[in-house]
């Protein structure tokens, strides 16, 4: 009886232990921030801070389904697998196109970084804040939701991405004062006058970087009669890539398919034809914003023009794009410290914060 009495307390007092670690450790190691986007994922732990910066791309076998590779090594797979491998972008236009390769993807991701933090026993299910286009609609959030519940989370909470960029850029979102954010990202464009905790005026356009990879492609195949592979124009577009005129001209070896003859082919191509490429998509985002800018109240426009306009996202590392935003709207324009991160980040801080959690997210179990 005695053995029996001591056996129990002795399990007791594991679980106690157990306990305390979840609580010392628990929300520290596992509570996540994900930036789900069409181009990059990007995933940051509480505590730890930004722990994978992975491209969204997943390489499966196309007849049994089954996922080869995720990530950087998949992204060196595009246009090079043989007939019996699919290498697909889970994510076209910020929304999910392919349920089962994101829902791969994101728990790929969450169990790396479980596996990274072993030390804690019987690893706790992590709660997960995901960046979103403003513009989805109900059944795509749902989409983004559940893909995340089957990939080993407890708790979903949904955030739109330009208030998520906002945040991470530091901006004070619930002030009465207006700011005014822009996210350029992979699939999509974020614009939105953001003031007391609230998106007072935004945009979604499913105009972004993939469309400047698709400019590229465009020119170079009308005027070189030369087919690129899209990891072509965008590496391209990162080298040579410009919004403004600039003093310096680049080149960039581009090498493709003849399509006269059918046999390779490398051109030399500078950096006023790639700005001439990307003109008109870099064009269409900001005649965005003048349009949200338009449709602000005039209160909190007289608020953005002493603060200005923030960029976020890959697409406001190309050079000189501030300064076009600058000549359209002839208001100060900044691009934000680590802007690639921004979403990931606001996310983040978010997580970080339980009562701006409750306010700005809505959630699923």
């Amino acid at each position: 009886m005695r053995l029996k009495f001591s056996s129990k307390l002795n399990n007791f007092k594991k679980r106690i232990a157990e306990l305390s670690i979840y609580k010392l450790f628990g929300n520290l190691s596992y509570d996540v921030g994900i930036d789900l986007g069409t181009a990059n994922t990007l995933v940051w732990v509480k505590g730890r801070g930004i722990v994978i910066r992975e491209p969204s791309v997943v390489a499966r076998h196309k007849k049994s389904k089954e996922v080869l590779a995720i990530g950087l090594t998949a992204k060196k797979m595009l246009g090079k697998a043989p007939a019996i491998l699919e290498i697909i972008r889970p994510l076209r236009n910020g929304v999910i196109a392919d349920f089962d390769a994101t829902a791969s993807m994101l728990s790929h991701y969450i169990k790396k970084v479980h596996e990274s933090n072993s030390v804690i026993p019987k690893i706790p299910k992590p709660r997960v804040v995901i960046g979103i286009p403003s513009g989805v609609t109900e059944v795509e959030r749902r989409a983004v939701a559940d893909a995340a519940i089957l990939s080993g989370a407890r708790e979903a909470h949904l955030i739109e991405e330009p208030m998520a960029a906002a945040i991470g850029a530091g901006l004070d979102v619930q002030s009465p004062e207006g700011n005014f954010i822009v996210d350029i990202g992979g699939g999509t464009s974020e614009m939105a006058a953001i003031s007391l905790g609230g998106v007072v005026t935004g945009r979604s356009i499913r105009v972004a970087g993939d469309e400047m990879n698709e400019a590229i492609v465009n020119y170079v195949r009308l005027k070189y009669s030369l087919l690129l592979g899209e990891p072509t124009a965008e590496e391209a577009k990162i080298s040579i890539g410009s919004a403004y005129t600039t003093k310096e001209e680049k080149y960039f070896v581009a090498r493709g398919r003849d399509l006269e003859t059918g046999l390779p082919k490398s051109i030399k191509l500078t950096s006023t034809e790639v700005r001439e490429a990307l003109s008109p998509i870099i064009n269409e985002i900001v005649k965005n914003i003048v349009s949200t800018l338009e449709e602000t109240p005039p209160e909190l426009v007289s608020d953005i023009i002493v603060k200005g306009i923030v960029l976020a996202g890959g697409g406001s590392q190309i050079p000189g794009i501030e300064q076009v935003v600058f000549d359209a709207t002839k208001i100060s324009t900044f691009i934000a410290d680590d802007a690639i991160s921004c979403v990931v980040l606001g996310c983040g801080k978010v997580l970080e914060d339980k009562s701006l959690l409750e306010k700005l997210t809505s959630i699923r179990r």
